[in-house]
């Protein structure tokens, strides 16, 4: 089974290459963010998610492993599961390893999308102008999530760097040109 962590800061281009990937390797797509936007608005959980996105803060731990355990479960014969926005946390990746574990499989490898502060910053407001996604449109609340990410999200890519599971991939380019460097690294895992 392939599972890919897709990786990156907030608007590095996870969600299109995610799909493209899917696309070509019939893989599932799990993004905790589309999940939690997904979620019924009237729902405890929604309104606790949605509390913690709209200020660009994290949804804790325990919150977001119950959410993605029930999305995989959804797909109990997936040839591979593409993991875009999680883990969010190295304790969300060790729950994340248990949780595969669990199931006879683990982490295949974690794609890290590289790009610049000012780079991301530009996409996430022009994606604000194209979505209507109101935490992309909020300067503050762009850097909010860009720092909550280096705090609390980048460390993951130690925690898999440890296992020589972690690829680092530069994001800024053409969609294609990622997407074929995104596809020779798994290429290359495969062969």
């Amino acid at each position: 089974m392939l599972n890919i962590v897709l990786f990156g800061p907030p608007g590095a281009g996870k969600g299109t290459q995610s799909a493209k990937l899917v696309e070509k390797y019939g893989l599932v797509h799990i993004s905790t963010g589309d999940v939690f936007r997904a979620l019924d608005p009237q729902s405890d959980l929604a309104k606790l998610a949605k509390g913690y996105s709209d200020k660009g803060d994290l949804v804790p731990d325990d919150v977001t492993i119950k959410i993605l355990e029930s999305e995989v479960s959804k797909h109990p014969n997936a040839k591979g599961v593409i993991y875009d926005g999680f883990p969010r946390t190295t304790a969300q990746a060790e729950a994340l390893d248990r949780f595969l574990l669990n199931k006879g499989t683990s982490v295949t490898m974690m794609l890290s999308l590289v790009v610049e502060e000012d780079e991301l910053k530009q996409r996430l407001l022009s994606r604000a102008e194209v979505s209507g996604r109101k935490d992309d449109a909020d300067v503050n609340i762009i850097q909010n999530r860009i720092e909550n990410y280096n705090k609390d999200t980048a460390p993951v890519a130690t925690f898999y760097k440890a296992q020589s599971k972690l690829t680092e991939i530069a994001g800024v380019g053409s969609i294609d040109e990622i997407f074929d460097n995104l596809c020779s690294s798994i290429n290359q895992l495969q062969d």
